[in-house]
């Protein structure tokens, strides 16, 4: 069954193994649940990384525990579809004013696309990740559902993946916490048992930052500062690094009341800011929505960031706007937007900026 470790003995399966600890379990619970399985490392990024899951410490963790296990252990390089499907869409959204989900768009098109198509060509049954998520099967088709451990629950960024997918695909860790994850690793005796997880933007450095990163690519530019009004207020340094909702680094703006973003205009360098009462909003619009098993009625739980808190809202059948049953702050124009029935995941898209 997909999403277990049960099902075909001798099914051939490519384990995706990131260098983690998560991965390297899932590997070794098939192994150990009769599968033929391969590890593979897709090499993503070239360039410099110290937050992420793709550097070459990274490589050599995953390589160090395929021999552990006795497996064979392969290196993918996919850098040039990671710089147009993922890197490069990044800093386009950025120079439109968006807030960009590289994490979703890596899942979208790589690791759930690209990896797919190799698999295929090298004969392989069944795919298999590390990701904290699960497939359920109750309706007859496969469908994505919350990990056990709701605190490393990762269905948010898979929330794309159709059935197609989800029947060949295998989530060995899904129905367990990452603490006892930690702990079969360490009974194991593997070498990622204490690594700790990835965090962030793997291509964003931490000791570069996004402005950086992005002042590599296109040119930063100062952007007006209004109210809702329209009223004058000053400057942004870069208004391509401002994101809606935020407060800091937006420079002395004057008055006693903090300050919010409300909306980042690209196209008259525009970055509007007011109350945070005006950052409440009762309706999100939407982009690029898609049912996982038809449009759902009624209230659903929906969740904004990878690791937000979901809220109550209902979804018209269209898939336009989200409608939030209690006034809550904006979302950032280019954040993923996932709809969920309990733990199921039943729709998901693209956060929009409302219309003028």
């Amino acid at each position: 069954m997909a999403g277990s470790t049960d099902g075909a003995r001798g099914a051939r399966v490519l384990v995706a193994m990131s260098g983690g600890v998560d991965s390297s379990v899932a590997a070794a619970r098939l192994l150990e649940a009769g599968y033929d399985i391969a590890g593979v490392t897709m090499k993503l990024w070239g360039g410099p990384s110290d937050t992420g899951c793709c550097s070459v410490s990274d490589v050599d963790d995953a390589r160090w525990v395929a021999d552990q296990l006795g497996i064979e252990h392969h290196v993918f390089n996919f850098g040039d579809d990671f710089e147009r499907h993922v890197v490069a869409p990044y800093v386009a959204d950025h120079a439109a004013g968006l807030t960009p989900n590289p994490c979703v768009e890596c899942n979208r098109h790589i690791k759930f696309s690209r990896l797919l198509r190799r698999a295929d060509a090298l004969g392989f049954d069944l795919v298999a990740t590390g990701h904290h998520a699960r497939i359920v099967n109750g309706t007859g088709r496969p469908r994505l559902a919350r990990g056990v451990d709701k605190a490393k629950d990762q269905s948010y960024v898979l929330h794309m993946l159709d059935a197609s997918v989800l029947a060949r695909l295998l989530l060995p860790v899904g129905e367990t916490t990452k603490d006892k994850v930690r702990r079969e690793a360490e009974v194991r005796g593997l070498v990622t048992a204490a690594k700790p997880d990835s965090q962030d933007v793997c291509f964003i450095t931490a000791s570069a930052g996004r402005r950086k990163f992005l002042g590599e690519r296109i040119p930063m530019s100062p952007g007006r500062l209004v109210d809702s009004s329209g009223s004058e207020l000053g400057t942004v340094e870069a208004w391509e690094l401002v994101t809606v909702g935020q407060r800091r680094g937006l420079g002395a703006i004057g008055g006693g009341s903090p300050r919010y973003v409300l909306d980042v205009d690209a196209e008259s360098s525009t970055v509007t800011v007011g109350s945070r009462a005006e950052l409440d909003y009762e309706v999100t619009p939407l982009s690029d929505w898609h049912w996982t098993h038809g449009p759902v009625d009624g209230p659903v739980l929906v969740q904004t960031s990878a690791h937000g808190a979901p809220e109550t809202a209902t979804i018209d059948r269209a898939g336009m706007a989200v409608r939030w049953a209690e006034l809550r702050r904006r979302v950032a124009p280019g954040q993923s937007v996932v709809a969920y029935r309990g733990d199921i995941v039943v729709g998901g898209g693209t956060a929009a900026r409302p219309a003028a």
